[in-house]
């Protein structure tokens, strides 16, 4: 098992899409070490950006990127860090 991961999920019309995501995560709640969630509370803005430090194998990584890509309004970006 690798913690090497950093996925981003920005999401648009965050009250819509929200249940949906919340639902995929806790799906892959074992590979989720750190997760840290921000949006704009002044103005309860519609986007909002989701931080996770994954932990897990390459598969279930792509695996839990895919589900994500799958939803409207969601955009995904990870990174690997580290040494190879």
């Amino acid at each position: 098992m690798e913690c090497n991961v950093i996925m981003s999920i920005l999401i648009d019309m965050r009250t819509n899409v929200a249940p949906d995501v919340q639902e995929i995560l806790t799906d892959y709640g074992c590979i989720i070490d750190s997760r840290l969630g921000l949006h704009n509370v002044r103005d309860c803005a519609e986007e909002g950006l989701i931080i996770l430090h994954l932990c897990g194998d390459e598969n279930q990584v792509n695996e839990l990127e895919n589900k994500l890509n799958e939803l409207d309004r969601v955009s995904i970006n990870k990174m690997k860090i580290g040494f190879e």
